[in-house]
């Protein structure tokens, strides 16, 4: 079975960026016990004030799919939400490197 990765960019309503930015951390904290989540890093983006980008492995898809049901991660959702202007997702396969 393949990981899988996703590069995941948000884009926040205007000024509510660093909000945003606080609950993916958050997030990001949540998930910290949950072995098949591997890598889970909040970006934000040089070029773009409204950005922020997500890098995501998991040990796979369907792992990534079951994060997505777990209460805290539904709690995120719901209370970012209504800061996201936009959201683009690009999944990959990561291969390896330092990190992995």
């Amino acid at each position: 079975m393949s990981k899988y990765g996703a590069y995941v960019k948000f884009t926040a309503k205007s000024g509510e960026r660093e909000t945003l930015a606080d609950i993916l951390l958050e997030a990001a904290e949540a998930i910290r016990s949950v072995k098949e989540c591997e890598v889970y890093i909040i970006n934000l983006s040089a070029q773009e004030p409204d950005a922020i980008w997500v890098t995501e492995v998991w040990s796979s898809a369907e792992a990534h799919k079951a994060s997505l049901d777990l209460p805290d991660t539904k709690a995120a959702i719901a209370r970012a939400m209504p800061l996201i202007e936009g959201v683009e997702s690009i999944p990959v396969t990561p291969l390896g490197g330092k990190g992995l």
